[in-house]
């Protein structure tokens, strides 16, 4: 932290791009679910449009749109996910090593489902790190930009917002986290920003830092 700012009581990890290198997978995964619905959306535009989003946010899009998301389609979207999580996914390179040296409390707030959220720990080798300090989007009204999902996990770990610390790699994260009174640092060592420019991503969406490697964990 800041040498002016105290260390905090409570980090928060996102978990997609964050703890496991899953937005590529994801957005792939999205793109030809929706092709098989007679949807076009390409694995770069799902970026764009759903990084850090829940599903609710891909069904609001598509009714801003004037088009009805197909009843079959979030099981099937989920069931691809999943398949394609337990033969391909992998933890972000150092993020193990970061997490099993914190002596702060933390906890996992993601915008996937808790099915989406534990296999991916569990296939990751992360799962023992979180136990059962693992909250979703699932269980608030509101998910990210609203701050209504950090708000409801530091709550729930006893903790002060104002001395709550989040890991985000999303727009979406960094306003939620920043709109519930939280330092936020953006991370950008996620494979979805090896062509994008993360760091002026995550700067303009308001993070107090943004870094790229877990090794730069706690450099200032």
């Amino acid at each position: 932290m800041d040498q002016g700012r105290p260390a905090p009581d409570l980090i928060i990890f996102d978990c997609d791009g964050v703890l496991v290198d899953s937005e590529l997978l994801s957005c792939r995964c999205l793109s030809e679910v929706l092709a098989e619905f007679g949807l076009a959306l390409s694995e770069e535009q799902a970026l764009e449009l759903f990084l850090g989003r829940s599903t609710k946010a891909i069904e609001q899009h598509y009714r801003d749109l004037g088009q009805v998301v197909p009843d079959g389609f979030l099981p099937r979207l989920k069931s691809r996910v999943l398949e394609t999580f337990a033969a391909s996914l992998e933890p972000i390179p150092g993020v193990g090593a970061v997490i099993s040296k914190l002596t702060t409390p933390f906890c996992v707030a993601s915008s996937s489902d808790i099915d989406r959220v534990s296999l991916s720990l569990d296939v990751t080798g992360l799962r023992a790190h979180f136990g059962a300090r693992l909250y979703t989007a699932q269980m608030v009204r509101h998910g990210k930009p609203a701050p209504d999902l950090f708000l409801h996990a530091a709550a729930q770990m006893g903790a002060e917002p104002a001395r709550t610390l989040v890991i985000e790699d999303s727009v979406s994260g960094v306003q939620a986290g920043k709109a519930a009174g939280m330092t936020v640092w953006g991370f950008v060592g996620g494979s979805h920003y090896r062509a994008r420019d993360g760091r002026a991503i995550l700067s303009a969406a308001g993070a107090d830092r943004v870094f790229a490697r877990m090794s730069d964990f706690w450099e200032a």
